[in-house]
């Protein structure tokens, strides 16, 4: 019953052709890696504890209070700019619910949808204890995480949209190399992992305020770091081996241009974090590594997609002529 009214409120709408579904996918990701980024500027500015309670900005406003706290205004201004843009990313993922669900795509692909504002509502909840944990660094690095994994959900979501909806599965790839694939996006996660990590034991709290430390993660970074290139190696390596055996089964030319895409990322992304090791983390590079991380989230999301597609059914009249 309430679902049928739903489904009448929706049908008001003008229906969405399918470039204004694919576009409003692919806006998903970019708000969801985006707020990833802004949150590495909040950090890296020190003014995670801008708006130092949550939901509120302040204990009985919720909006900053300028001058009239302790906090620098800045920082409320970070923090607060930060916290509506999740209003951004909830209105972007409402959208691909009610543009999908107009359209009337398979049940698929609507399912997919609603995990954009499910995850954003966690998301954001995530944030709030982020925030009333005073930044401790295992909370930061959940957040960060559930961003990327929030990121790789919207590039599967992008991919299911465009798939016809009367379509069948077609495997692309050999089941080896789709093992493969899930091992690298597997040693990826454990690449974001230790990421986080060296982040909880940095140079980058969040906040410098004395008042109230920030809890930070007490492991020798220098390990860290090199636990997180280890597992870096091992993932390019991965990359690597996937790209030799593209080749060898003579897999698609988009498979292929998806995987050199990606190795491309990869090694960016190396860079960027060896300049930031050897030129004692500077602000700029933090958050351009977190806007590469959540690229080579989206590039591996891409390549595991590709490895299946959805094709268009068959017309009767061609499988009878066959």
């Amino acid at each position: 019953m309430l679902y049928r009214g739903y489904l009448n409120l929706v049908d008001r709408l003008p229906l969405p052709s399918l470039r204004i579904q694919r576009i409003i996918a692919f806006l998903t990701i970019v708000v969801q890696g985006g707020i990833a980024v802004t949150g590495s500027v909040v950090r890296v500015t020190a003014s995670g504890l801008g708006c130092p309670t949550w939901p509120q900005c302040f204990p009985g406003s919720l909006v900053p209070v300028g001058v009239s706290s302790n906090v620098h205004t800045i920082h409320q201004i970070v923090e607060f700019g930060n916290r509506l843009l999740t209003f951004v990313v909830v209105a972007v993922s409402a959208a691909i619910v009610l543009a999908v669900t107009r359209a009337r795509r398979r049940r698929e692909v609507v399912a997919w949808a609603w995990l954009m504002p499910a995850g954003t509502v966690l998301q954001a909840v995530i944030g709030g204890i982020t925030v009333l944990a005073g930044l401790a660094w295992w909370t930061v690095a959940i957040h960060m995480l559930a961003s990327m994994l929030m990121v790789w959900l919207a590039v599967v979501l992008f991919v299911k949209v465009g798939e016809p909806d009367d379509g069948v599965v077609e495997q692309v790839l050999p089941q080896p190399l789709r093992w493969l694939t899930a091992l690298s996006a597997a040693v990826l996660a454990g690449v974001l992992i230790a990421g986080t990590m060296v982040t909880g034991a940095g140079p980058h709290a969040g906040d410098k305020g004395v008042e109230r430390p920030v809890p930070r993660l007490d492991v020798d970074i220098t390990t860290l770091v090199h636990l997180h290139a280890e597992l870096l190696v091992g993932y390019l390596a991965l990359l690597v081996g996937l790209a030799f055996a593209l080749y060898a089964v003579a897999a698609p030319a988009a498979v292929k241009l998806r995987l050199k895409v990606l190795i491309g990322l990869v090694l960016a992304q190396s860079l960027i974090g060896l300049v930031q090791f050897w030129t004692d983390v500077p602000a700029v590079l933090v958050v351009l590594h977190v806007a590469g991380a959540g690229l080579c989230t989206a590039a591996t999301a891409a390549v595991w997609c590709a490895g299946r597609v959805r094709v268009a059914a068959p017309r009767p009249e061609a499988v009878t002529t066959a």
